[in-house]
């Protein structure tokens, strides 16, 4: 990333690639906490948009606060797709987002409308944008998977995916289990790292990305952590324990939730809890830009 343009700058670009093309894609990412919810709203009122969100976490339902999903007040009128569209124990695959998505994208643009993916999820942008042909599934070396992450623990399985598929191993945290656990099936079921193919891709993809100094962006990820804790977090959490979810879905181990189950069995302390959050909050924002800067397609804006 050595270019970076400012807001007047974009927004001549975008008009200019809507103008310019049949089946435009815009495309807003950036790191957690790096402000693309508000861009994305006063992008899609600017240019007629609709947004489609590409966060792992927010397609659950009952999941607000801790995957610091939009408000039906801040989104200001403008339509959201792909937020909501399943309950915490079910299971959401990158093929399910990478339908949904497309599906939601052709909608918007039959009614003449520009499709806006906004999010984090460096994988979910990438099947949508590069149109990859996602490989088979193998439900049985699934399930076994499965079963040795629960006796063995996450770090045996990265360990091992680091030893087939190097290259996965090193996009993924040991706690990503879900993505850990579908490389290795892949792996397992080709014999090699076989990578998903991709096709001429569907949609004119322009990409916008927003990103700020580090100490700054680590401020407001702390800050947002706050938040999330006063407004409710671990009450939710809580919640969703009452509700029957069991702690040990792949939704329950994500940011902020994971942490929130150690505070609520009483391992550690609320102010453990909240830094622990901030903290890993802050590992997942450089493996984001990490991620995003494979790719020298993206329009950087610095704030």
């Amino acid at each position: 990333m050595e270019t970076t343009y400012t807001e007047q700058h974009i927004h001549e670009q975008i008009a200019a690639h809507i103008a310019a093309h049949a089946r435009p894609l815009l495309v807003i990412l950036g790191p957690t906490a790096s402000g693309k919810t508000g861009s994305s709203i006063e992008l899609a009122q600017r240019f007629n948009g609709e947004i489609i969100s590409a966060d792992s976490r927010q397609v659950y339902r009952h999941m607000d606060i801790g995957t610091a999903k939009i408000t039906e007040e801040e989104r200001a009128g403008v339509p959201h797709h792909l937020l909501d569209v399943v309950d915490p124990d079910a299971r959401f695959t990158v093929s399910d987002f990478k339908r949904m998505a497309e599906a939601a994208a052709d909608t918007i643009l039959a009614r003449g409308k520009v499709p806006i993916l906004v999010g984090g999820t460096g994988l979910y942008i990438d099947v949508v944008t590069r149109n990859f042909v996602l490989a088979p599934e193998n439900p049985e070396i699934r399930a076994r998977l499965q079963r040795e992450l629960d006796q063995e623990g996450p770090e045996a399985l990265h360990a091992r995916l680091a030893e087939m598929d190097p290259d996965s191993a090193a996009k993924f945290h040991p706690n990503n289990t879900r993505y850990v656990v579908r490389a290795l099936e892949i792996a397992m079921t080709s014999g090699s790292a076989k990578r998903d193919e991709m096709r001429p891709p569907k949609y004119d993809v322009l990409k916008v990305g927003y990103v700020w100094e580090r100490e700054k962006l680590y401020e407001r990820i702390d800050a947002r952590a706050e938040k999330q804790v006063e407004h409710g977090l671990f009450d939710e959490t809580a919640q969703l324990l009452a509700m029957g979810y069991s702690r040990q879905l792949p939704s329950m181990s994500s940011l902020g939730y994971r942490e929130s189950l150690e505070f609520l069995d009483g391992e550690i302390t609320r102010e453990q809890a909240l830094a622990l959050i901030q903290k890993n909050c802050r590992n997942y924002a450089r493996r984001q830009m990490t991620w995003f800067k494979r790719y020298d397609d993206i329009l950087w804006v610095k704030r």
